[in-house]
């Protein structure tokens, strides 16, 4: 049997033929407009470790990340250092709030735009690309998603690496 190969019989094989078959349709998304706040409520209600970003017209501009997340905490130069309370505003505060003082704190509102800080590259497939060319540009971008968008460039799907690991029989 010199000079014949036999395929092992463990072989895994994606069972898909197109991004189409990979994707999970209309993906959970966040507006680049959208507070930080609403984003970062977004992604822990729904466990995500990133989402798409769009604009108005529904196109993907970039994605909002954990990391970028934790970049960003850590890069803000936000030390909110409250003003001093003295005993006659503790006075005026206690006989408004009924005699009491607990419950109060200064609460510094983060303004930040999801656009100020998620990650401006958009890596995507149109639903037709073969999933060899999907697997292919995973690895080669070394990315753990890729969006699917239509021929007009609006989202429509998402592809990552466990939608493709979901695939293998």
């Amino acid at each position: 049997m010199t000079g014949l190969k036999t395929k092992p019989s463990n072989c895994l094989k994606l069972d898909a033929e197109t991004a189409a078959d990979l994707m999970r349709e209309n993906p959970v998304s966040i507006a680049e407009s959208a507070p930080l706040q609403e984003a970062i409520a977004l992604l822990t209600e729904h466990g995500f470790s990133a989402a798409p970003v769009i604009d108005k017209a529904g196109r993907p501009v970039g994605v909002l990340s954990r990391s970028d997340l934790i970049t960003h905490d850590r890069e803000k130069n936000d030390y909110a250092v409250p003003e001093p309370v003295y005993h006659h505003d503790l006075e005026t505060l206690a006989g408004h709030a009924g005699g009491s003082t607990k419950g109060y704190q200064i609460v510094n509102v983060d303004r930040t735009r999801v656009r100020e800080i998620m990650t401006p590259a958009v890596f995507s497939v149109t639903p037709k690309t073969p999933v060899d060319t999907v697997v292919r540009e995973m690895l080669a971008l070394a990315v753990h998603r890729l969006f699917v968008v239509d021929e007009s460039g609006v989202l429509v799907g998402v592809i990552s690496s466990t939608d493709i690991l979901r695939r293998l029989r």
